[in-house]
């Protein structure tokens, strides 16, 4: 499913307009970002939780010619799939 299928489910289940369900789904999508980027976490209770991990600097290697480079440390968002989510798809 794709940005604009979930927009056509959200208005069938909504009974809202095209528009507005397609500002709901940026909105949301919008503030899950800039809390995540703040640090914050989001826990949405039965869906899942998104956060941030720290991932420290470390030695790689370049697959073509094997030398080592240095990959910088960064910060990476993460979900974690919550109970009745894992549920709902496991049937």
């Amino acid at each position: 499913m794709n940005k604009s299928e979930l927009v056509s489910s959200v208005t069938l289940t909504s009974g809202t307009s095209k528009g507005d369900a397609a500002r709901a789904v940026d909105a949301v999508c919008n503030a899950i970002t800039d809390a995540l980027s703040r640090g914050e976490e989001v826990r949405l209770t039965g869906f899942g939780r998104f956060s941030v991990a720290n991932r420290s600097a470390r030695v790689g290697r370049n697959p073509r010619s094997g030398e080592p480079i240095n990959i910088p440390a960064s910060k990476q968002p993460k979900f974690k799939a919550g109970k009745q989510l894992k549920d709902a798809v496991n049937g």
